[in-house]
């Protein structure tokens, strides 16, 4: 048995002379495995040079009075990262930097990114690096000598091992690379719903706090209307009391007022909820009193709006991005789903030490080794593989056209936001020149009426003009900054141009050590 033994350790030590070509030859292989699937490419952007049917003019027209400046379409300029400074609203820019700070929801994507980007680096390494383990066990077996053709042997002893182990799968059709590509396009997905995550929080405090300040114009018109209309209230009564005019136009004096009154408490429910929507933006509770108050007063129209090229758009809109990366997923998934069909290598070994006292681990004697190979070609799965395979391909054609539907939704915004500002400045120009109007003629008809040249329903009927065109013009003032904000947030809101403390948070994951 002895010599048996020998023999065999010196066949081993014969075959173990070629080894040096055999790793040589799998080396050359597995730099020459080919990855399996579709290799990704970025889809190219539309070939168009304008968003909208008809050109852009070069400017917007003007108005009188604040948020009526013009504004110039600067085509190919870049935007700044934090955009909303343009408004030049200090308190807003506060609030703004405060409330990415302490967002839950910022919070929220930064940890699924954080996840993501883990679970990035586990795939690549279980499926791409060797497995490396340790193993120490100790067992007290009895042995019965019936199954050697000894009968009357029967022994208990102690058993102790101490080994490495090592296994690797050979990745030749690459399913594991695949498999690491698809892991780490849920890492850019994440990513740029992050930087979205950042672009909506911004919009929304923007336009939170310029629905604000419009509410606030409105009230305030409401309320010093409210009360011209009440110390007319004051002088018909004494008119009354000396028989000067009708008591039907007292009533219907008292009448204007209160209607008038009553278009207040709608407006303030509303200033109150975004009041309470601006805290919860922030990150704090509703009853938190250091959130600014906004007055339309308080912003700035930019006079220059920089627009993206519309090639560069696809580049910047982080949903856009999201989408490419989900049909990059879904690409890599395909190759994942193509290498299942083919045969699976994968190699193990261990050294160790075996022995029946803990000295034995110690020894030459007690050394213990193995070195294995295995191979699996799937034969029969009940067409299983294939049908993933197909179900992969409609996974990715379907990330395809959703990906389409996103590009096409990005466009339509941005079209909608120009047009918005173009039609948002003639229509200011049209309510400030019907504004004027109707103070000029509530002015003229309260003389025609002191002369007794009209009666009081006309007097109540250029009251009601000027009071609808002074809250149109605030919601024509205040929709002006609130569809800037919209064209802004439509290109992407510059997140590219972020530097620290914001880009920290959105940038890259790092390639895992290999």
């Amino acid at each position: 048995m002895i010599e048996g033994l020998r023999r065999r350790a010196g066949l081993t030590v014969r075959l173990r002379m070629p080894l040096v070509p055999c790793v040589a030859m799998l080396a050359t292989l597995l730099l020459s495995a080919c990855a399996l699937g579709p290799d990704f490419r970025p889809p190219a952007a539309p070939q168009v040079a304008r968003y909208t049917a008809a050109p852009m003019p070069e400017l917007t027209v003007d108005a009188p009075g604040p948020g009526g400046t013009a504004q110039r379409f600067a085509i190919g300029a870049d935007i700044p990262a934090a955009w909303w400074t343009l408004l030049r609203c200090e308190p807003l820019d506060t609030l703004i930097r405060d409330a990415l700070a302490q967002s839950p929801n910022i919070a929220a994507a930064q940890a699924a990114l954080r996840q993501a980007s883990e679970t990035w680096h586990a795939q690549f390494g279980d499926s791409l690096l060797p497995r490396v383990d340790g193993q120490l066990s100790a067992q007290r077996e009895k042995i019965n000598g019936i199954a050697f053709g000894q009968p009357n042997f029967v022994e208990a002893l102690n058993l102790y091992n101490a080994s490495v182990n090592v296994s690797y799968d050979l990745d030749l059709f690459g399913g594991a690379r695949r498999l690491v590509e698809a892991s780490k396009a849920n890492v850019d997905v994440q990513n740029y719903q992050l930087r979205a995550a950042y672009l909506t929080l911004t919009s929304n405090i923007v336009t939170a706090a310029v629905r604000e300040a419009s509410l606030r114009a409105q009230i305030e018109a409401i309320e010093e209307i409210a009360g011209d209309q009440q110390r007319q209230l004051a002088l018909l009564d004494k008119q009354f009391a000396f028989g000067g005019t009708s008591r039907s136009a007292v009533l219907l004096q008292q009448t204007q007022l209160a209607q008038t009154r009553a278009r207040t408490p709608p407006l303030s429910l509303q200033l109150d909820q975004v009041r309470h929507e601006l805290a919860a933006l922030a990150g704090r509770l509703p009853s938190d009193a250091h959130i600014p108050e906004f007055r339309l007063e308080m912003f700035t129209l930019p006079d220059s709006l920089p627009v993206s090229v519309p090639s560069a758009l696809v580049r910047q809109r982080p949903d856009i991005l999201a989408s490419e990366a989900l049909l990059h997923q879904a690409s890599a998934q395909v190759g994942v789903a193509t290498a299942a069909l083919y045969p699976q290598i994968s190699l193990t070994a261990s050294y160790g030490t075996s022995g029946v006292t803990p000295a034995d681990l110690f020894s030459a004697a007690g050394v213990i080794w193995s070195i294995g190979a295995g191979l699996a070609q799937p034969i029969f799965h009940g067409g299983a593989l294939r049908a993933k395979k197909r179900a992969a391909e409609a996974a990715y054609e379907q990330a395809s056209a959703q990906y389409r539907e996103t590009v096409l939704q990005g466009f339509q915004n941005v079209a909608d936001s120009l047009r918005a500002l173009e039609h948002d400045a003639a229509g200011l120009r049209t309510q400030t020149d019907a504004w004027s109007s109707a103070r000029n003629s509530l002015s003229i008809t309260r003389e025609q009426y002191r002369l007794g040249a009209v009666d009081y329903l006309a007097l109540l009927d250029a009251q009601r003009q000027y009071l609808n065109t002074t809250v149109d013009v605030a919601q024509a003032r205040a929709a002006r900054f609130a569809d800037t904000a919209a064209l802004f947030q439509s290109l992407g809101g510059g997140w590219w141009n972020a530097d620290e403390p914001m880009q920290a948070a959105v940038r890259p994951a790092e390639e895992p050590l290999r």
